[in-house]
């Protein structure tokens, strides 16, 4: 009799029989309901389910399409995923793996949006509070620890420095969009040397015409959306551009997605920074990838349409440029990772992107959810239970919300 694989067995050869859309949907769909803890805690439950038990990739493989999705603007936890359900089906398989793995989280936070409003009087306030104070926490450990991996030497500590206090003193989406794009540049400049490489597996799962294709709708969309959005004013077109730009726009993690999607949302007046962080904060605590959070937004955004046709017009938008950056890039991988200046920049870009989240960490996330000492308290306790006792995101959100409750109830 066979011994059941343990987490840290490694892997058979992999199964290279193609597989079929239903397949890959009911693989994804568990991972799906049972995923917490962010992108780096869904790529070891893809190691393990995809890897290890079902054998669909070989271990170098897998590891090489973790870092192309590391590489490149988006959602990686997705993006992998989305690279892995094509591996198996095809274009069919890709499309199956994002659903069933995007929609639990998705349908639990549009159904928060419609919960929300009847959260009324001093418990449901608490628990808004509590929900908003969580978002001060999960922000800070992301600052925390992508700034100890973004920014290890005095060059990036500078950029991400330059990076805050240009948001800070600007604010809005183009002063986000130019800090990213100064940190390209400076990069190319102070930042030549990094760790070295994996070699190249010569996984091409897409062939280059469709390459550029992808390319040519990523960089046609990103271009085009305001122009035709200010042209037509079409409230639907949009509440799609909004979402497609930060989409296209997010490096180093999902959590970047927050001064992104604020800059797109509040500051035009769709919603408010209290109803904003409560969502957020909700996130938090449901399985699946971050960006799901789009789906309560375009949910509770003030014009129409909202709802259920605002939700999924915004969770397609935003992760939309990530599928296809991916897409793009997949035939030409091995030759674009070599590239000393296209990784100089990407460093350079990362460490952009440390400074902007800890710009939206200031303003709005603390300045919205810690109005008293007792708030600053319950914030730092989530931020340091997070930090150093490396417990689960979601038990921090009720610890949080249930220390909010009864600070609210004593005082």
């Amino acid at each position: 009799m066979e011994r059941p694989r343990g987490p840290e067995d490694k892997p058979n050869a992999p199964d290279d029989h193609p597989g079929t859309a239903g397949e890959v949907f009911g693989a994804f769909l568990k991972l799906g309901l049972t995923s917490f803890g962010g992108p780096i805690a869904h790529l070891g439950y893809f190691r393990q389910e995809l890897v290890v038990r079902r054998r669909w990739i070989e271990e170098a493989a897998y590891a090489d399409l973790v870092a192309l999705c590391q590489f490149l603007p988006g959602p990686a936890s997705s993006q992998v995923g989305f690279a892995l359900g094509l591996r198996r089906a095809g274009v069919w398989g890709g499309l199956a793996a994002w659903s069933a793995f995007t929609l639990p989280s998705a349908l639990l936070l549009l159904a928060f949006a419609y919960g929300a409003p009847f959260l009324g009087g001093p418990t449901g306030e608490s628990i808004l509070r509590g929900l908003k104070l969580v978002a001060v926490a999960i922000v800070a450990h992301a600052v925390w620890g992508m700034a100890r991996t973004l920014t290890p030497d005095l060059a990036r500590i500078a950029i991400a420095l330059a990076a805050a206090a240009l948001v800070l003193a600007m604010g809005g989406a183009l002063a986000q969009i130019g800090a990213i794009v100064v940190g390209g540049g400076l990069g190319l400049l102070v930042s030549r040397r990094g760790p070295a490489l994996s070699p190249p597996t010569g996984t091409r799962p897409l062939l280059r015409r469709y390459g550029w294709i992808c390319l040519g709708a990523f960089l046609g969309l990103l271009l085009f959306l305001p122009m035709l959005a200010r042209l037509t004013d079409w409230q639907a077109l949009k509440l799609f551009d909004a979402f497609y730009r930060s989409g296209a726009l997010v490096f180093g993690g999902g959590h970047v997605v927050l001064p992104l999607l604020q800059a797109e949302v509040v500051q035009p007046g769709w919603t408010t920074d209290d109803v904003f962080l409560a969502g957020y904060g909700a996130a938090q605590a449901v399985p699946g990838p971050l960006f799901t959070f789009s789906s309560y937004l375009g949910a509770v955004v003030g014009p129409q349409p909202n709802g259920v046709a605002g939700a999924a017009i915004a969770l397609v938008a935003i992760f939309l440029p990530g599928v296809l950056i991916l897409c793009a890039a997949l035939p030409f991988w091995d030759q674009l990772r070599a590239r000393p200046g296209t990784q100089a920049a990407l460093r350079g870009a990362n460490a952009s992107v440390v400074g902007i989240l800890a710009a939206a960490l200031y303003d709005p996330v603390w300045t919205s959810a810690v109005m008293r000492p007792s708030h600053a308290v319950i914030a730092v306790t989530g931020f340091l239970v997070l930090t150093f006792w490396r417990v689960p995101a979601w038990t921090v959100v009720i610890g949080v919300v249930g220390l909010t409750a009864l600070f609210a109830s004593v005082t």
